[in-house]
């Protein structure tokens, strides 16, 4: 079993997570996997903020918390993590069973193939202190987006799902659009893959609402997703 879930911004957003799984409660957390959509803000502060983050989501009853970065993220921290090879891609392993799905790879889990694309772009950057509570890496490198596609074509562009923190340009259009211009080299990045790839559904955040368009693409806030 696969659960979904949008922004939870450390322990702003993370009630929803507690809430849900005390309802839920399986019998065993074996193969159950939690992936948050990005601006998990487990890597912060590096103190007891981060600590408090990382007992919250251990306590949930499954198998591995797995998280795409968003944009408010420490980039300088996960990038101190180790990177090691999980279910068929790289990942930051955070802590014991919390690992950060980087950008650009193909992993399987639950039997399923899942393409993932963090990142995005903060609106109110010019409010916020580069290395303090914004960093540049929000946004993706060249290497990233080549290594994105690269990762698709092994996998003749078809995969189950595909989850990224922000949306393709035409999605954002129909959720009403915004005015961050910054964001338009990922946006037509996403379009491209959306164009090319065939996929079941695509997951996102960032937006702070719960809204499917064409009932292919989900933007995924206060609900929590149980994939088929």
């Amino acid at each position: 079993m696969v659960y979904l879930c949008g922004d939870i911004h450390g322990t702003l957003d993370i009630q929803k997570l507690i809430d849900f799984f005390e309802t839920e409660n399986p019998d065993t957390i074996e193969d159950r996997f939690l992936i948050i959509l990005g601006d998990t803000a487990i890597c912060w502060d590096d103190g007891q903020h981060d600590r408090k983050v990382r007992d919250i989501l251990s306590a949930l009853p499954v198998s591995a918390v797995l998280f795409i970065d968003g944009n408010h993220e420490n980039f300088d921290l996960l990038e101190e993590y180790p990177l090691v090879k999980w279910n068929g891609g790289l990942v930051h392993e955070i802590d014991s069973g919390i690992f950060h799905l980087i950008r650009g790879q193909v992993y399987e889990i639950d039997g399923k193939t899942f393409f993932t694309f963090g990142g995005a772009c903060s609106t109110d950057k010019d409010r916020r202190r580069r290395g303090i509570n914004w960093w540049p890496e929000e946004r993706p490198c060249e290497e990233e987006y080549e290594r994105g596609l690269e990762a698709l074509e092994a996998n003749s562009f078809s995969v189950d799902y595909i989850l990224t923190h922000t949306a393709p340009r035409e999605v954002v259009y129909e959720l009403g659009g915004d005015d961050c211009q910054d964001e338009n080299e990922l946006r037509n990045y996403l379009q491209k893959i959306a164009d090319w790839t065939d996929f079941i559904a695509w997951y996102f955040g960032h937006f702070h609402v719960d809204e499917s368009i064409d009932d292919i693409f989900f933007c995924v806030m206060d609900e929590i997703i149980k994939l088929p």
